[in-house]
């Protein structure tokens, strides 16, 4: 009598699918509820059912409300208004400001091996963030970073100064240049020298009209990195930019101080044509003259 060999029993690709994935969400959960005693937030994961939707992160400021949301307008970066989310068990990827304080406090009770632990942890968010961001998904890694910087301990400094520039990074990419600038200035806080922030902060000053703190930040560039060549190139292009807004301002100034002269000196007769300004080129001093005919 033969006998049948069962056949062996393997694992449907499937089957290997849910099971990675469940380790995956393990881990999430895991990372999530070392943030909770941190902030005090709420983590829950998008898929946890209970009854609310999952809100996809498009750009800053836009999500979908519901007939129970709080439906105060709020301005953003742009100064445009803008809905906010009622998905409260998503602030904690909407709202990306860290607490030090409260995680200062925190991590006074850890254990140095805890913190060990908190620290790997931040490391590997910070290489899910990276891959995130090179993918263009700019807005997931942002949440990322600020999962890492909400379990990176403190007293890592350039590893949190790695952190903000990359979030910086990946606001820039969102548009979100205010916030994008914060982050900038501070990875800067906790590495003075560091280079490609005080980059990223003085193109981003640039790209916002703040030429005189983007110039700043160039020639400190400049001091730490004399060949820098982005750096050099803003040494010669920036200045005519600034005296060219300056020479805007001063014309917009005076425009505004002759309005305000004739509106003082209507009652009386007179306008700011009455009086001639004139510079001693000696002295620099200036000699006002009174006309009696405006025209002339």
């Amino acid at each position: 009598m033969s006998h049948q060999v069962q056949p062996e029993l393997t694992k449907s690709d499937d089957d290997q699918f849910e099971d990675a994935q469940t380790r995956h969400d393990y881990n999430e959960r895991s990372v999530d509820e070392v943030i909770e005693k941190v902030t005090g937030l709420s983590m829950k994961r998008p898929n946890e059912s209970d009854g609310e939707e999952f809100l996809d992160c498009t750009s800053e400021g836009q999500s979908s409300t519901s007939a129970t949301a709080d439906v105060t307008p709020r301005p953003d970066e742009q100064g445009r208004t803008t809905e906010p989310s009622d998905d409260t068990s998503l602030a904690p990827y909407d709202d990306d400001v860290i607490d030090e304080d409260s995680q200062r406090d925190y991590e006074c009770g850890l254990s140095d091996e805890e913190k060990a632990e908190n620290k790997t942890k931040a490391d590997e968010l910070k290489q899910r963030g990276n891959e995130l961001f090179k993918q263009g998904e700019h807005c997931q890694s942002v949440d990322i970073y600020t999962k890492a910087l909400r379990l990176c301990p403190l007293e890592c400094k350039e590893d949190r100064a790695i952190l903000y520039a990359n979030r910086a990074a990946a606001k820039a990419k969102l548009d979100r240049k205010l916030t994008a600038i914060e982050d900038c200035t501070k990875a800067i806080e906790y590495n003075p020298n560091y280079l490609k922030a005080l980059i990223r902060r003085a193109n981003l000053y640039e790209e916002t009209d703040k030429l005189d703190e983007s110039l700043e930040d160039f020639r400190k560039v400049l001091e730490l990195d004399p060949g820098n060549g982005e750096a050099r190139s803003a040494q010669t292009r920036l200045p005519p930019k600034i005296a060219e807004r300056n020479e805007h301002l001063k014309e917009e100034m005076m425009g505004k101080l002759k309005d305000l002269g004739n509106m003082i000196l209507r009652p009386f007769g007179l306008s700011t044509g009455n009086f001639e300004m004139k510079q001693d080129p000696q002295s620099g001093s200036y000699s006002i003259n009174f006309k009696q005919n405006a025209n002339q």
